[in-house]
């Protein structure tokens, strides 16, 4: 059970750590080029959810995280025993969860930094963090923890 937790606290310390790299070491909206014009970092910050949504409500993103943190670890506890898949999905969404919420807490905002433009349909994706990506990651796992549950019960059906 610990390297689950040890897990999610790699997951907030990096997401810190990159984003106090960042906020220590470029301007707002500086970027630095690292495959151009594909990938790159840029110094953003966001009030709000995803997309900039709700900017200003940080009220409503506390209570909402500890909620999700909150149901993220009694869902562990209860489901994820026997499905090491399920636990690892699901840390990585307590520490994306998490690591997004210090930021609102300790800087009123979200540090950004990744700039990602996909080249075949030349989309400027928008700009993430760690946190961010741990969040896509574990939801992600939980689809295919799905759809792996699925065919197995399939099979016992069968």
């Amino acid at each position: 059970m610990f390297i689950y937790y040890g897990l999610a606290a790699f997951v907030i310390v990096l997401d810190q750590f990159t984003k106090w790299l960042v906020v220590k070491n470029m301007e707002l909206t500086e970027r630095i080029s690292i495959a151009d014009p594909y990938l790159g970092l840029l110094s953003h910050r966001n009030k709000g959810a995803a997309w900039g949504m709700l900017e200003g409500q940080m009220w409503l993103f506390y209570i909402v995280t500890v909620v999700v943190a909150g149901g993220i670890i009694y869902y562990f506890h209860k489901e994820a025993k026997g499905h090491p898949l399920f636990g690892v999905s699901l840390m990585f969404l307590l520490g994306g969860a998490i690591g997004n919420f210090i930021d609102r807490l300790w800087r009123k905002e979200v540090v950004d930094f990744v700039d990602v433009t996909i080249p075949i349909i030349n989309y400027d994706f928008p700009i993430f963090n760690v946190a961010d990506a741990a969040l896509t990651v574990g939801v992600v796992i939980i689809i295919i923890h799905i759809i792996m549950d699925e065919k197995k019960n399939k099979k016992k059906v069968s």
